[in-house]
């Protein structure tokens, strides 16, 4: 079966839905293609720290409602160093805030709105294949229920993460690939049980990192540091909130709710860009062309840039007839990555034990978080990245 349209997106993540739903606002044709199921998808427990440019952009494309009304508005986050607790104020250093809603719902209400419009979304997409986007006639083909599909288009846009085809499709020679994979991941629990805070806390402690969490008044997402071979059936419930009381606060160990886990993963860290983000007619975004670790709350936000930038050059295209914002596309987006990319390294290596650092490293890193919080300069830098630099 042969179809047509102007932008294959691959990928219905928030990248490919966003820009899905940007692209039908402005009236141009796309279809998205998703190997797995609508409900595999929305299963994907992920963060949902917003920054402020996300959640314009959210708003742009018409489906902000609900986060409005259920998101929480931050406007700080503590940093517990060696049992105390220092708050960096956003509104008072930047006058900005973050929004806490789940990534998550963020693509279910990108989701509802896309069929609302009916738009077209083909799940369990397979063996979806790209070609021909070094010229001028690109086509995405796959199999569905045993049948053959041709998707031909102007442009495609991969936004299918980190282990997608579209990265993969591109021959090794045309990408440069930077990576740093850290040797520890992030045990996270996912409970009902009250927040431990009304903002979020990053720890600092000699037994390894933590971070407090939530998804709402009533739900709570809560990660400490742990090995990166372990596995999360190690790691019964008791031992879990154990642990992550040893690494908080007297006051903090002692307000802490805990409750059965609904969801426990582990998540390895690794910091990974691949340049440049364009192959003629394809175009990558978010997590197929970049990975940042999560401690930076940097992942969706970036894929959320990108979408812009991309976005931005396809209405051009379409409405004025100009090549100009796809051919700064890579570069645009690649200048903020690397920034966000370098924030979020920064934060890792603040916060986190590692194994080689030694006594030196860890009192280097116990004076650069001394320095943070007891100097407004260095706590408005952090307070800048962390809200969001402009896109």
């Amino acid at each position: 079966m042969t179809q047509r349209t102007q932008v294959a997106i691959i990928g219905s993540g928030p990248a490919g839905l966003l820009l899905g739903q940007l692209l039908l606002k402005a009236g141009i044709d796309a279809v998205i293609l998703e190997r797995h199921t609508r409900a595999h998808v929305l299963g994907r427990i992920r963060a949902g720290v917003l920054e402020q440019g996300t959640v314009a952009l959210i708003d742009e494309a018409g489906c902000g409602g609900r986060m409005h009304r259920e998101g929480l508005v931050h406007h700080g986050i503590a940093l517990s160093v060696r049992g105390r607790r220092h708050r960096i104020d956003f509104q008072r250093l930047v006058g900005g805030s973050v929004m806490v809603y789940g990534q998550t719902e963020v693509t279910r209400d990108l989701m509802d709105a896309r069929a609302a419009a009916g738009a077209p979304t083909h799940y369990e997409a397979l063996n979806v294949t790209p070609s021909g986007y070094d010229g001028a006639h690109p086509v995405v083909t796959w199999q569905k229920d045993g049948v053959t599909h041709e998707l031909h288009c102007d442009f495609i846009a991969g936004c299918d993460g980190f282990h997608g085809i579209s990265r993969h499709s591109v021959p090794e020679d045309a990408l440069t690939v930077f990576e740093r994979v850290y040797p520890f991941g992030w045990l996270g629990v996912l409970a009902d049980v009250r927040p431990l805070s009304p903002e979020l806390i990053y720890v600092n402690h000699a037994r390894g990192f933590a971070l407090c969490s939530m998804r709402s008044p009533t739900r709570s997402r809560y990660y400490i540091q742990c090995d990166a071979s372990e596995r999360p059936e190690n790691w019964p419930d008791d031992r879990f909130w154990e642990e992550l009381r040893r690494r908080l606060d007297p006051d903090a160990a002692a307000h802490l709710e805990t409750g059965p886990a609904i969801e426990k993963s582990i998540a390895p860290l690794r910091s990974f860009v691949a340049e440049p983000m364009r192959f003629g007619r394809l175009f990558l975004a978010g997590d197929a062309a970049h990975i940042v670790p999560p401690t930076g709350a940097k992942g969706l936000n970036l894929a959320a840039s990108d979408v812009h930038y991309l976005a931005e050059g396809l209405i051009a295209h379409y409405r004025e007839k100009s090549a100009a914002g796809l051919d700064a596309y890579s570069a645009r987006a690649l200048a903020r990555v690397w920034k966000a990319e370098r924030f979020s390294w920064w934060m890792t290596s603040l916060l986190h034990r590692f194994p080689d650092s030694g006594a030196f490293g860890e009192r280097i890193q116990l004076a650069e978080l001394e320095y943070l919080v007891g100097s407004t300069a260095a706590a408005t830098a952090l307070a800048e990245n962390y809200v969001g630099l402009p896109f």
